[in-house]
């Protein structure tokens, strides 16, 4: 997702496909440095073939964009380091859902016990925040390509044993355990590394509400792929198939991106459980990083409600199964939908505009719930909190240019972490509630609750802004009056 044109400082030149020949620089991938605008001298791997000298202060903006050069989604799509870090992370995804979801049959026949079975779903998401507090020093303490390619290569080992049929079922939970704890480090490194890939400008953020995208139709596609399978093949025989998922995606990303050193520089030395934690309490120190960040957990946690507890308010209202399928797809189809569209229409420095009425509104919908609805209108207001979510694409530009370079990798996993740990809170605490409470009101409640919370997160966003305000200008010349993806 490349911008073209001359690059000013942090924007990802150098990571354009390259003129063919032995000048061109290698395919390898991000690990931790260069493409930030920081004066850091750059590896000799990562100069640049067409501008030798990528000192930031010697590389001016375009004023004036090549109406030939990519815009928009396309531009980021230009970037070659990008599609293979974009097809891995389809493939890797594909293989959790899969996984996920044939591990769920296969401990239920193997015991019989819907608790199991439910666990091992649960069990996806309760490590996450202890892999991504004690373990997010990895993200920065070595090249970004090794621990990515690290991960796959774990994830793609614990999927192998789990296939083995002298494997228990404490085995297989404690596998599945391993590879949820290993997820937050690596989408951490990942979000991080798209920094080298794409630059911390317009480019990023494009990149990741493309990977965003991909997440919340993997999920809706992964299913069906994985029922699908169910369908054709035992359950050891399609968690077999997802071994194949992580050593392609590993193989994506050792051979499509390139190898740059490692964010931090204190490589091996110092205990990795006391980084990890010196980084979590350095990041949750500082007030800007740590109200974002909340900005993104808070209204997550509450908007799960819905979907928590879909089943039981299908029953409530008297739909049957088509109807709890349209219940548990509207809220990703509006996400989708309303990401696609500020990505590809609005300008970077809207983008930033909307974040905070967004993020404030985002949840009101779901007051609708409250007047226990039927399947039409409750479709509907599932459709526009999914559309609330658009405020994270300029939440996600002012989160990098709040987080030092050096931090990155660190703030990233724990930012994915605390994520996949508040939603898990949040259906936990939506089921709860549920057993004393109709379901219609706990959603209700949840959207209340949520948007006052996050009201009070607002003030603090623009309480603690920068003198100069949310950083919003664009780096890449191409995507200045960008209109269009």
């Amino acid at each position: 997702m490349p911008s073209n044109s001359p690059a000013p400082a942090g924007s990802p030149r150098d990571a354009v496909d390259p003129p063919s020949g032995p000048t061109g620089p290698s395919p390898h991938h991000p690990s931790a440095a260069n493409a930030h605008p920081t004066g850091a001298a750059p590896s000799p791997e990562r100069a640049d073939p067409i501008d030798p000298n990528p000192s930031p202060t010697l590389r001016a903006p375009a004023s004036v964009p090549d109406p030939g050069t990519p815009r928009g989604y396309r531009a980021v799509f230009a970037v070659r380091e990008f599609r293979a870090v974009f097809a891995a992370h389809l493939l890797s995804l594909l293989g959790v859902v899969v996984s996920e979801l044939a591990l769920t049959v296969l401990v239920y026949d193997l015991t019989g016990s819907p608790l199991l079975s439910a666990l091992t779903f649960a069990l996806g998401l309760l490590p996450y925040l202890v892999g991504g507090t004690l373990f997010a020093g990895v993200a920065d303490r070595y090249p970004a390509r090794r621990v990515l390619v690290t991960c796959d290569l774990i994830c793609a080992g614990c999927v192998a044993v789990m296939v083995l049929p002298g494997t228990p079922v404490g085995g297989l939970l404690a596998l599945r355990c391993l590879v949820a704890s290993v997820s937050p480090v690596f989408t951490g490194t990942r979000m991080a590394a798209l920094t080298d890939i794409l630059g911390d400008g317009d480019l990023y953020v494009l990149g990741r509400s493309l990977l965003r995208i991909v997440s919340q139709s993997a999920m809706l596609i992964g299913f069906g792929v994985g029922g699908a399978l169910l369908a054709a093949v035992s359950a050891r025989g399609a968690i077999t198939i997802t071994v194949g998922t992580f050593l392609c995606s590993a193989a994506l990303l050792r051979f499509g991106t390139r190898d740059r050193p490692a964010r931090s520089g204190s490589g091996a030395g110092g205990a990795l459980l006391k980084d990890s934690l010196a980084g979590a309490r350095t990041v949750l120190a500082d007030r800007r990083i740590r109200a974002l960040m909340l900005l993104f957990w808070l209204p997550a946690m509450f908007v799960v409600a819905p979907e928590a507890l879909a089943a039981p308010y299908a029953d409530e209202i008297g739909v049957g199964p088509a109807a709890l399928g349209l219940l548990m797809c509207a809220m990703p189809v509006g996400h989708i939908g309303a990401e696609l569209y500020v990505g590809a229409v609005l300008a970077p420095r809207l983008r930033s505009r909307i974040v905070l009425p967004v993020a404030a509104a985002g949840l009101l919908p779901l007051v609708l719930y409250g007047f226990r609805p039927g399947i039409v209108l409750s479709v509907v207001a599932l459709v526009l909190a999914g559309v609330g979510a658009a405020y994270v694409i300029g939440l996600d530009q002012w989160f990098v240019d709040a987080v030092p370079e050096e931090l990155r990798g660190r703030a990233m996993t724990l930012l994915t972490a605390g994520l996949m740990t508040v939603q898990g809170i949040g259906m936990a605490l939506a089921g709860l509630a549920a057993e004393f409470v109709p379901v219609h009101q706990v959603v209700a409640g949840a959207a209340v609750i949520g948007t006052v919370c996050t009201l009070v997160l607002v003030r603090e966003a623009r309480n603690t802004e920068p003198a100069h305000g949310p950083r919003t200008e664009v780096r890449d010349g191409a995507d200045q009056h960008m209109t269009s993806g």
